[in-house]
């Protein structure tokens, strides 16, 4: 996978509130349950979170909605607003062709709900938030080893061998990093409330950190 990086001085914010230091940075391997948790925080979390909507050139799959799940954008479309320093950070993923990323703006819908803006992205895509905005809270989720990763990756069953060993290669690399973020929660087997729980009140303390 390979990751062009952005601009390291953040832009300054249409918000003039005292928000604009409200970002969450959710990471961890694909099978490591991120989906599920993300759901789950976002609508019982005591901090309110405005999840991002990343852009992407891939076509929409079968009731994908534009503005919703992703914002469908053309290649040229993309090419376009990267060169306007709309992106926070981008990627192409797998080495598919198609390119994800996380736009500007999408901080500033959260600012102005008063939210936190809530950013479920790779280990590559956070480290350049990290460096853009140090402040981020980051958050690495993980599963309680290597072979349960496999087994839930494997249970999915959506992925044929080659895509599987891709992802185990490149969960193994990400969790190379996961001291870099500021908290390491494991995801354990039938303890999503544990997880959440959990989250929840690293969010709390963040809140009421900023708030002194």
């Amino acid at each position: 996978m390979t990751q062009a990086e952005t601009a390291v001085t953040p832009r300054p914010s249409e918000n003039t509130g005292l928000m604009t230091d409200r970002i969450v940075v959710l990471s961890g391997p694909s099978g490591s349950g991120k989906t599920t948790v993300v759901n789950r925080l976002v609508n019982q979390s005591a901090v309110p979170l405005v999840k991002s909507v990343s852009a992407t050139t891939r076509p929409p799959r079968p009731a994908e909605e534009h503005g919703e799940d992703y914002y469908f954008l053309t290649d040229e479309e993309f090419r376009v607003r990267l060169g306007q320093d709309d992106f926070i950070e981008h990627a192409e993923v797998f080495s598919s062709g198609f390119f994800y990323g996380t736009l500007r703006t999408e901080l500033n819908r959260a600012w102005d709900q008063g939210a936190w803006a809530f950013l479920e992205i790779d280990v590559e895509g956070a480290f350049n938030v990290m460096r853009q905005y140090p402040d981020a809270v980051t958050i690495f989720l993980k599963t309680p080893s290597p072979e349960e990763f496999e087994r839930r990756l494997r249970a999915r069953g959506t992925e044929n061998e080659e895509t599987i060993q891709k992802r185990l290669a490149t969960a193994a690399r990400e969790l190379e990093y996961a001291d870099r973020y500021r908290y390491s929660v494991v995801n354990e087997t039938d303890g999503v409330d544990q997880t959440v729980n959990q989250i929840c009140e690293i969010l709390k303390s963040e809140e009421t950190s900023k708030n002194a």
